[in-house]
């Protein structure tokens, strides 16, 4: 059982950036980040495999950068020029052999 600890939410006005932390409790293969918007579904933002090859949503191309420590089993999320559509709660996800593990999930709010 993996379990996923996640920090970094927050308030930040329009252009601002955030960085989000995720810290898995076990070894992981892929990690990443989806976001949910009030009234739509859950999105991915970004993904990163265990060799650091990257997927990013385009609507975050150039603003967002994941990253990770394997040696801590942990990924980032570097999120600079805020927009207010970037708003939503960001959920970290890991994948460990065949299972998905969710966080619980940090609240990112943007102002314009």
């Amino acid at each position: 059982q993996v379990q996923l600890v996640e920090s970094g939410g927050g308030f930040v006005q329009a252009g601002g950036s955030l960085r989000l932390s995720c810290a898995a409790s076990g070894s992981i293969f892929t990690m990443g980040w989806y976001r949910q918007a009030p009234g739509k579904q859950r999105e991915l933002v970004a993904r990163i495999a265990s060799s650091g090859s990257t997927i990013y949503a385009d609507s975050v191309l150039g603003r967002f950068t994941i990253s990770r420590d394997n040696a801590k089993n942990t990924a980032y999320l570097q999120m600079n020029s805020l927009k207010r559509e970037d708003t939503g709660v960001y959920y970290c996800y890991a994948r460990a052999g065949l299972l998905d593990y969710w966080g619980q999930g940090t609240q990112v709010t943007v102002s314009s």
